[in-house]
């Protein structure tokens, strides 16, 4: 089934120039890009997106890290998108991913993991709309 998904080239990949190479690992794997851009979180952008994490012991080095400096957010398309840009990133944790996932590749440490996916249909329409808003409703109603 063709979906779509988000997925965030987090601050640590962005300063170490790994966009392009990122994009070019999704976009070799049948995933199209639809939507790009950069952007900064804010404080309040970053608490309202990860709220989810609220509470645990990581949010507040989370809201950090991802606030430091600008993120790349991209909207994949294809098929099980979701699944397979999952896939693609690997464990969370870097040590543990597999091979040629980017987060094997790309990841500095579990915390500083490079990027970030949706983890269902549902979450990625959510996260979508929260990141591009107004700006990007084609096909995401």
């Amino acid at each position: 089934m063709i979906q779509r998904t988000l997925a965030l080239i987090k601050p640590d990949a962005v300063k170490s120039n790994y966009i392009g190479s990122i994009i070019n690992i999704a976009e070799k794997s049948g995933l199209k890009v639809v939507a790009l851009q950069m952007f900064h979180f804010t404080q309040k952008q970053a608490r309202g997106f990860y709220a989810v994490h609220e509470g645990k012991h990581f949010f507040d080095g989370l809201l950090q890290y991802i606030t430091e400096s600008p993120l790349v957010a991209i909207v994949f398309e294809g098929e099980d998108a979701v699944t397979s840009w999952r896939n693609l990133m690997g464990a969370t944790d870097p040590q543990k991913a597999a091979e040629g996932t980017i987060r094997k590749l790309y990841a500095e440490s579990m915390t500083r993991n490079s990027v970030h996916g949706s983890d269902s249909v549902e979450n990625a329409e959510i996260e979508i709309n929260y990141v591009f808003g107004g700006r990007y409703i084609n096909g995401l109603a």
